[in-house]
């Protein structure tokens, strides 16, 4: 069983910064992909950002400049760090990773079960 728990979500100002964590736990053989996305009410999930394994970064045009995503593989842990937060970047994040329970296995998705990120204006 491999379970991710994420933690760091809440309610921030504007201008404000949060982090958000996620925590892989279980049978794990390698982690590929780690990434975050997140889902306003009413719309479509989105990717926020994510990282390779050899530590490539990629990012929605929205959130360039403003949030890092990174990760330490001695933990299995993926961070968001969110700064300048805008009202807009209200939504809840979930982490995804791409990942082997065995090294014959085919890679497969796992997501955390979500955490809220609201800013108030």
């Amino acid at each position: 069983q491999v379970q991710l728990v994420e933690s760091g979500g809440g309610l921030v100002q504007s201008g404000g910064s949060l982090r958000l964590s996620c925590a892989v736990s279980g049978s794990i053989f390698s982690i590929n992909n780690m990434g975050w996305y997140r889902q306003a009410p009413g719309k479509q999930r989105e990717l926020v950002a994510n990282i390779t394994s050899g530590g490539s970064t990629n990012y929605a045009d929205s959130v360039k400049g403003r949030f890092t995503i990174s990760r330490d593989n001695a933990k299995n842990t993926e961070y968001l760090q969110m700064n300048s937060l805008k009202p807009e970047d209200t939504a809840v994040y979930y982490c995804h990773v791409r990942l082997k329970v065995t090294l014959w296995a085919y890679e497969d998705d796992y997501w955390g079960q979500g955490t809220q990120v609201t800013v108030s204006s």
